[in-house]
């Protein structure tokens, strides 16, 4: 029989999560008949888009070449995402997938749009004026497989608004397992995530999101059964990155623009020498031409908001982008954004909660940061039962993926977690 694999991710799970699970059932069941890898080491910047693509290639982004959520592009006031999987510079787990002529499906997986999987709901948005939703989706998704889950459950949605997208992308998810079968199904549901930015890590409202996901999960798996290939499905429910409370924003392109290392025309950048590049709770520094960095460096160090200042060496040694002059990580409480739009350091008050770049809690930050860890859930054929593991990497999902599947990557960076197998 074919083994199946379904990899659910629960976008800003933490270890700390699921440290208490009495109201979580459906996760203490998987914990209980499973293997639980307790604690995760993410990758800097601890993002989505990295980390996702990094679970799923078993690569730094340095190597796979996701290095943020979005793109240097200092003159839009929203800049492109790294939505298309023409981006990633590595094999995927679904390309190794495909190649062996497996059925692949995804539903808003990070830097999957246009990536051949045969039923595939993109993550993608429209950025420009001249765009709609449905316009950008269809080309980015499996324009037939889409048309059919929006006759059939569009009703669920209210454009990306939450937790009603988790709600139809469920409703989605349950009935390609029921009609489709798929070897390898990515799903990526981010309630959580987004009741943490607007009201906190530990917030009433990321409770109630948590135990939504654990109905979810209940319904994910009742399809398998209904489906009849339960039996022969490896579940795998895993976080990307946690998060960490915020107070205050730091604008750096304030400080430089000050400086005249970057052109200001009417509020928008239009030249720059320096450029400070967002990643929330951290922050790329680029420059051209190895201009002042010096000064930049002095300039950093001396800030008492932020609590290191990586070079280019120490960044890659991390597995980030070496094309920046520098990385800085900003103490707990504080985080970057790109925009000009305000003073060099910004209290976050209740009134700019909701506007666009303002946030109650961000990720981003090093993986080194304390109680900031995230966690995985292996189950099924195969795994370990009542099995705990203390910890592993983010970058060792990707390879044990393909163990599961009998799949092998040419290189990764992780290695197989062989301790959860049977």
């Amino acid at each position: 029989m074919e083994k199946h694999l379904f990899v659910i991710s629960l976008d800003a799970l933490g270890a700390l999560d699921l440290q208490d699970t009495a109201d979580l059932p459906v996760l203490r069941e998987l914990i209980e008949t499973g293997t639980h890898i307790q604690e995760v080491e993410t990758i800097y910047p601890s993002l989505t888009y990295p980390a996702h693509t990094s679970i799923i290639t078993g690569h730094y982004p340095a190597t796979h070449g996701i290095v943020n959520n979005t793109k240097i592009q200092p003159e839009k006031d929203s800049p492109d995402w790294y939505w298309y999987k023409k981006a990633i510079q590595v094999p995927t787990l679904y390309d190794l997938a495909k190649e062996q002529g497996m059925t692949t499906a995804a539903f808003l997986w990070p830097v999957a749009a246009k990536s051949g999987i045969d039923y595939n709901i993109a993550e993608i948005f429209p950025n420009r004026f001249w765009l709609t939703q449905m316009m950008v989706s269809l080309h980015a998704s499996s324009p037939l497989f889409l048309i059919d889950m929006d006759r059939k459950f569009g009703h669920l949605r209210k454009g990306i608004n939450q937790p009603d997208l988790d709600i139809f992308l469920t409703a989605s998810v349950v009935d390609t397992i029921k009609t489709k079968k798929p070897t390898l199904l990515l799903t990526h549901l981010v309630d959580m995530d987004s009741m943490r930015h607007q009201h906190g890590v530990h917030s009433p409202e990321a409770k109630a999101a948590l135990k939504r996901h654990d109905n979810r999960l209940a319904e994910i798996i009742k399809a398998t059964k209904d489906a009849g290939i339960y039996e022969n499905t490896v579940f795998a429910i895993l976080g990307d990155h946690y998060q960490i409370n915020v107070t205050h924003a730091i604008r750096l392109n304030v400080l430089f623009a000050e400086k005249g290392w970057v052109t200001v025309v009417e509020d928008k950048i239009t030249d720059w020498e320096v450029y400070a590049k967002s990643c929330d709770g951290s922050c790329y520094i680029y420059t051209k031409n190895d201009l002042h960095t010096q000064e930049i460096q002095h300039l950093l160090q001396n800030m008492t908001e932020i609590e290191e200042v990586l070079t280019t060496e120490e960044i890659t040694r991390r597995g980030a982008d070496n094309k920046a002059a520098f990385m800085v990580e900003g103490k707990s409480g504080y985080y970057f954004m790109d925009d000009l739009y305000g003073p060099l350091y910004e209290e976050v008050t209740e009134e700019l909660l909701g506007k666009p770049g303002y946030y109650k809690a961000v990720h981003g930050y090093s993986p080194n940061k304390p109680d900031y860890k995230t966690t995985i859930i292996f189950n099924g054929p195969g795994i370990k039962k009542k099995e705990k593991i203390t910890s592993a990497h983010l970058v060792d999902e990707a390879p044990t993926f393909a163990k599961i599947l009998r799949l092998q990557f040419p290189s990764t960076a992780g290695t197989v977690i062989e301790a959860l197998f049977e």
